[in-house]
């Protein structure tokens, strides 16, 4: 139910995740033929709705037959493997936090967002929103559970770990950064090769970015709307003389296979690392294709012990 385009884009992904990839969905709703055709998906009826705009932790503690608490529930009950929601952020994670639990020695846990880089695997950005205020320890616990999951989700055995900052010199960067970065240079288990700025997101040089959740949230935020600015340009030049079109014409195949590889919805959402259980959260404009690549997602990291690795691979906190 959680989703701009919820329930009918929700369920028409589930609906594709199970009839193209033959991954069973259990879908959590309503039970008041709300959902519309399910196709015969499993319903686990929850008679409350978590909204967008309430708040999280409150939603969380008072509705409690809420679909992302039972979601939530599911995972923890075993009778599913993980959880994926296009819904309210907030309560997404308060659900997996408080019903899955905190994994042992974790401080915090973690969103971890896929940025896609053009023919390379994607660069992960941590932490995405979780933790506006951190301490430079919990940055350390960021990059080992990225690592972890980079390893499990794109084969990478030892990706390379780099730290936000204003500067790629260890001096540069406020006082939390520049513990973090002694913290992360002296760890073991972790391939940290220094700092990296704002302009090195997208450009492929690391697998995985550390900061903290205020800069991580803001970065992000700021990428998606350089993007659909740079999007809304091109689109007004190639239409703005037959000159143009007829150039547009030629390009425009070569920068569509392009715009496909920056697609969000082909990423197939961010993770929530630090709780025992697989949790997709799906941005809030996602269509079916955007769920059908989180189920995939998660059914992936489900299969391959995503929470095992991470546990295996987190110092106490």
């Amino acid at each position: 139910m959680g989703g701009d385009k919820a329930p009918g884009e929700i369920v028409a992904g589930a609906r594709r995740a199970q009839d193209e990839l033959g991954i069973p969905v259990l879908l959590v709703g309503p039970g008041d033929g709300s959902l519309g055709d399910t196709s015969g998906l499993e319903l686990l009826v929850a008679s409350e709705v978590v909204a967008m705009d309430e708040d999280a932790g409150r939603a969380v503690r008072t509705k409690r037959d809420s679909s992302l608490v039972r979601a939530a529930e599911a995972v923890r009950d075993g009778r599913a493997s993980a959880m994926v929601s296009a819904g309210n952020t907030g309560a997404t994670m308060a659900s997996a936090l408080f019903r899955m639990g905190r994994m042992r020695g974790v401080a915090r846990p973690a969103i971890a967002t896929p940025l896609p880089v053009p023919g390379a695997s994607p660069t992960v950005l941590v932490d995405a929103g979780a933790n506006a205020e951190c301490q430079p320890e919990w940055l350390v616990q960021f990059a080992q559970m990225a690592s972890a999951y980079v390893t499990a989700r794109y084969g990478i055995a030892s990706p390379s770990v780099a730290l936000l900052s204003i500067g790629e010199e260890p001096s540069k960067g406020n006082a939390v950064g520049k513990e973090a970065h002694g913290l992360l240079a002296g760890t073991g288990g972790i391939r940290f090769v220094g700092n990296v700025e704002g302009r090195d997101l997208l450009g492929g040089s690391v697998d995985v970015v550390v900061t903290d959740g205020f800069t991580g949230n803001v970065a992000l935020k700021a990428l998606e709307g350089a993007m659909r600015a740079f999007t809304g340009i091109l689109g007004s030049v190639i239409g703005s003389s037959p000159e143009c079109r007829a150039a547009g014409d030629v390009l425009l195949p070569a920068l569509l296979t392009h715009a496909a590889e920056m697609d969000p919805e082909e990423t197939g959402g961010a993770l929530l690392l630090g709780v025992e259980g697989v949790c997709v959260i799906s941005h809030g404009s996602s269509s079916a294709r955007a769920i059908l690549n989180a189920v995939r997602a998660a059914h992936e990291l489900a299969e391959r012990d995503l929470v095992g690795a991470v546990r295996a691979q987190v110092s106490p906190g």
